[in-house]
């Protein structure tokens, strides 16, 4: 089961990812990170009021709540470096980027004490050498200075890659995070439901002092919002529940597969085209990614 919901999770992230790109190049990172969350809170209320599960209650105290605030406040920051290098970059090098965080989380994972065998170290180190390949350019710049009929190349960051790497790393922290210290007490879906509000909570606090504009956005985007909204959340409620389930570094790998998700959408209906180095680091990332699972 933990991994028919690892990957239901990446079929999620992968259509709302895609989605996020259009809100973002119309109403900025910002702004659509802070709505779809409104989105995915209000249609999990509805869930969780139907359901019952607020009224059952999943843990006591205060700490398991002050922990899912945490992952939270990881998710606002993590999720907004990502929606800029989806406004910025170019979503076939972004996506598979940022569904390298896995390679963080296992390692926290084995940290904390699961165990994996051989096969899945080696998947780690496939991963990492996979995220830089992917991340850089080798372009001619045929606008610096060079002797005639020669062309000069550099090695250099792909546009919102240097973002895309830090959402990875905020995600691997948060879901190593959520694993082992969030889900186990207090669900999956109420984990996710504290995370929603919080992160909603801390834009909404953050963007005033810092100028951000809160004005409703118009047309049609509301409905890109509304996809990326429910369907990040759905596939973050079956992330969480697989991780209830099974092991953490399981999961997460399997729910990194967004990034294939978002590549393949982003290949048939935008003709985006990337380096064959690049090309090369993104098999490199898929390969560690399902060795890991295997």
């Amino acid at each position: 089961m933990e991994i028919i919901l690892g990957i239901a999770a990446a079929i999620g992230w992968g259509v709302a990812d895609f989605s996020a790109r259009f809100a973002s190049r119309r109403i900025g990172a910002y702004r659509t990170l802070m709505w779809m969350q409104l989105f995915g809170f209000l249609g999990l209320s509805i869930y969780l009021a139907r359901s019952g599960a607020f009224s059952r209650g999943t843990a006591s105290g205060w700490h398991p709540w002050a922990f899912a605030v945490v992952a939270g406040l990881i998710n606002s920051a993590s999720s907004l470096a990502l929606y800029h290098s989806f406004e910025v970059g170019v979503m076939s090098i972004v996506a598979p980027v940022s569904s390298a965080y896995p390679a963080l989380t296992v390692a926290l994972a084995l940290l904390s004490g699961e165990r994996i065998h051989a096969l899945r170290g080696a998947a780690l180190a496939i991963t990492f050498v996979g995220v830089i390949l992917a991340a850089l350019s080798f372009t001619s710049n045929s606008n610096r200075a060079a002797p005639k009929g020669e062309h000069l190349s550099s090695a250099h960051v792909s546009t919102g890659a240097g973002w895309a790497i830090l959402a990875a790393v905020g995600y691997g922290v948060m879901f190593w995070w959520l694993g082992f210290h969030v889900v186990p007490m207090v669900g999956s879906a109420i984990s996710v439901w504290v995370v929603r509000i919080s992160t909603f909570s801390t834009l909404a606090l953050a963007g005033a002092p810092t100028g951000r504009t809160f004005r409703l956005p118009r047309g049609s985007v509301w409905g890109l919002l509304a996809v990326v909204g429910l369907m990040d959340t759905a596939a973050f409620v079956a992330n969480n529940a697989g991780m209830g389930m099974g092991h953490v570094a399981v999961v997460s790998m399997l729910s990194s597969l967004y990034g294939a998700v978002t590549v393949l959408l982003s290949w048939i209906f935008l003709r985006e085209r990337i380096e064959r180095s690049q090309w090369f680091g993104i098999v490199l990332i898929f390969a560690g990614i399902v060795l890991v699972s295997l």
